[in-house]
């Protein structure tokens, strides 16, 4: 199954809360959606954005997709090998 993110095929893929566990947590809400994100597009996303921000702001998969940020890394991390282990930067 290919990431959501970024769309390269990968063996391991994590998830994503939308809406970070924080948030539901706390209020023992359901946790809400997940995406399957690569573990290089899922760091990126934590790096580049605190919980408060994901939460109020990039709370669906198009919204995260439509990010400058997050297309300049997406546009990037499509021409590494799956395999390649990659660093994040703010």
């Amino acid at each position: 199954m290919p990431c959501q993110l970024c769309d390269r095929p990968v063996a391991d893929l994590t998830d994503h809360h939308l809406v970070p566990r924080q948030y539901s947590k706390r209020r023992r809400q359901d946790p809400g959606p997940t995406i399957q994100l690569c573990p290089p597009c899922h760091k990126q996303i934590h790096t580049l954005f605190d919980n408060a921000t994901l939460a109020r702001e990039l709370n669906t998969l198009e919204k995260l997709q439509c990010h400058p940020q997050i297309q300049a890394f997406v546009r990037w991390v499509r021409k590494q090998r799956p395999d390649k282990r990659v660093r994040s930067y703010r």
